[in-house]
């Protein structure tokens, strides 16, 4: 379980990383772009958040899982 989301740090993102679990190896680059913009558009909603500090603010890490892949086709 990963961090809730913070307002606060979250106005202070400078950096995205979105990490990707061997699970997902068999999606193309393009399907995981898309879903990683929306996972970092709808953050409050992602399961695997964290927020790492950096000199000038935050990286969003997201750690994609089954329930934000299934919740996104789901929302199509």
């Amino acid at each position: 379980m990963g961090e809730p989301f913070d307002p606060y740090r979250d106005a202070l993102v400078v950096e995205e990383k979105t990490l990707w679990p061997d699970e997902f190896s068999e999606l193309s680059a393009e399907e995981k772009g898309r879903i990683a913009d929306r996972l970092h558009r709808e953050a409050a909603k992602a399961a695997e958040l964290a927020y790492i500090r950096l000199h000038a603010g935050f990286c969003r890490q997201i750690t994609v899982t089954e329930g934000d892949i299934r919740r996104l086709r789901e929302a199509r």
